[in-house]
């Protein structure tokens, strides 16, 4: 078994593990590459943060075939099409379908909503700019 070198191995990166961990769960998970999906950043407008969107290509489904959950940090869009069994097709090039997408957040990531339009379904998302915090650590003296 060969082992890669981390990326996060550097002894002045600490604490990174989880990060990366995330990576390799990345790197492994297999998508199929269905739905298609973009990723924009979207500009600060108005009192409105700097947003990220997620736009996927989901024609067919209907907003009651499709789910969009926050487990932990990972966004998850689900979508299940049903087959209906009274329909009778001369040709069928158009399958119902399921899909799974997952896209993980990095932390302080808020969903701030979901936006289904002409077969395209969007989430936006955004990441409130954390405060600067700045403290001084008191040296505590051990001569003896």
């Amino acid at each position: 078994m060969t082992t890669r070198p981390s990326p996060f191995g550097h002894p002045f990166l600490l604490g990174f593990d989880e990060i990366e961990q995330a990576l390799d769960r990345v790197s492994k998970g297999g998508n199929d590459g269905y739905p298609p999906y973009n990723i924009e950043r979207v500009a600060r407008s108005g009192d409105e943060p700097e947003r990220l969107r997620i736009t996927l290509a989901v024609a067919g489904f209907t907003q009651d075939e499709l789910d969009v959950m926050l487990e932990e940090n990972q966004l998850v869009v689900r979508g299940r099409q049903i087959d209906d069994k009274s329909r009778q097709f001369l040709h069928r090039g158009i399958a119902a379908r399921q899909f799974q997408r997952s896209f993980l957040l990095a932390d302080g990531m808020e969903v701030i909503g979901a936006d289904l339009a002409n077969g395209l379904l969007s989430i936006d998302l955004t990441r409130p700019e954390p405060e600067r915090i700045v403290r001084k650590i008191a040296i505590v003296s051990r001569d003896l």
